[in-house]
């Protein structure tokens, strides 16, 4: 059963609610990890950009931007 904010409702079961409310923090502190590590890359090439130094992406990103010499 989904509550009207979309998050699951407890059906039931002693520490069920416990147990969900574990994983949700859980969650959150993993995606507010991700999040962090995200901005931090993006300010690290802001500065690279910034400072003129040579683009350090790999793979077919940085292949198809034709920055090919």
């Amino acid at each position: 059963m989904v509550d009207e904010d979309g998050r699951k409702a407890a059906q039931g079961g002693a520490g069920t609610g416990r147990a969900e409310n574990a994983a949700a923090e859980r969650r959150k502190a993993r995606l507010a990890e991700q999040l962090r590590a995200n901005l931090q890359r993006r300010k690290q090439q802001a500065r690279a950009r910034r400072a003129g130094e040579a683009d350090e992406r790999k793979g077919l990103d940085a292949e198809a931007d034709g920055s090919k010499s």
